[in-house]
């Protein structure tokens, strides 16, 4: 970003005199060696998403800034702040979710997380291990929504936590909201599995490009009155956003089961798995 345009965010506010780009928020710097660094720390540990973070912050995307400003500076921008100022708080509270309609949104996100033992204030815990420094401005509000809504990528895509599973909601991930670091980890990563699982029949790269064209095709998420969502049955969510059911993914675990190998847990395989990614 020029010095011209980063001078000209940092003057746009939106209606409510909230600043589009703080004055002091460093400029990313695209450091193609650094996000390598940290997939391959991801690779030796699943378990650190710090590592994913770093890796976003590491290959900045050039029109970013102004995808936040599209959003944010709207109407629709503006109305979800004012009614969603922390989704956390709303993710979290699994009592008021739990009150919802049987089959909503909210009960199949309550499961989901229940089940996998998350919460959104633990992905807020890992974002903040990488000391990034916070800022009062928009920048700020539209990271913390596209932290916030990952697992409800998850639970709307079909996506399990297993290691295609991760891979095809990041590549859902850029169809929506592009990144080189999506790329990197999506793809990277599944070129990671299909080598670890020799002679598999699988179809990995399938799945994670019917995930990326699923994401492309897809309103962004992130602009969605998440509140409102969670309240509605899941089919009809997943209806509106246009969202099918993973064929190729559930088609890679159907020959997997069918070849011993259990999509969860690929490093107990009967065969020499390695270290696969399960971001």
């Amino acid at each position: 970003m020029t010095e011209a345009a980063r001078d000209q965010f940092t003057r746009m506010f939106s209606a409510d005199g909230t600043v589009l780009l703080h004055p002091d928020r460093p400029q990313a710097k695209y450091r193609p060696l650094r996000a390598v660094h940290n997939f391959q720390m991801l690779m030796k540990d699943k378990e650190d998403t710090a590592a994913v973070f770093r890796i976003f912050e590491s290959l900045p995307s050039k029109d970013f800034i102004p995808r936040i400003a599209e959003l944010s500076l709207s109407e629709r921008g503006t109305y979800l702040r004012q009614t969603e100022p922390s989704l956390p708080e709303i993710l979290d509270d699994h009592a008021a979710l739990r009150r919802t309609p049987k089959g909503s949104l909210a009960h199949a996100y309550c499961d989901f997380m229940e089940a996998e033992g998350l919460s959104a204030a633990g992905l807020v815990a890992e974002s903040d291990r990488t000391g990034r420094p916070r800022f009062p401005d928009l920048v700020e509000w539209y990271i913390n929504r596209s932290r916030d809504t990952h697992d409800l990528f998850h639970v709307l895509t079909g996506y399990g936590r297993d290691a295609l599973g991760e891979a095809s909601v990041l590549l859902f991930t850029h169809g929506q909201s592009p990144s080189q670091g999506h790329l990197l980890i999506g793809y990277a990563g599944a070129a990671n599995i299909k080598k670890m699982a020799k002679g598999t029949k699988a179809p990995v790269f399938g799945a994670v490009r019917e995930a990326h064209r699923t994401g492309k095709g897809a309103p962004p998420l992130i602009a969605q009155p998440i509140r409102q969502l969670l309240e509605r049955p899941i089919e009809d969510v997943r209806a509106e956003l246009r969202i099918p059911q993973p064929q190729q993914y559930r088609e890679c675990h159907r020959i997997w089961q069918a070849e011993g190998i259990d999509p969860y847990n690929l490093l107990a395989s009967t065969k020499p798995q390695g270290e696969l990614l399960a971001a």
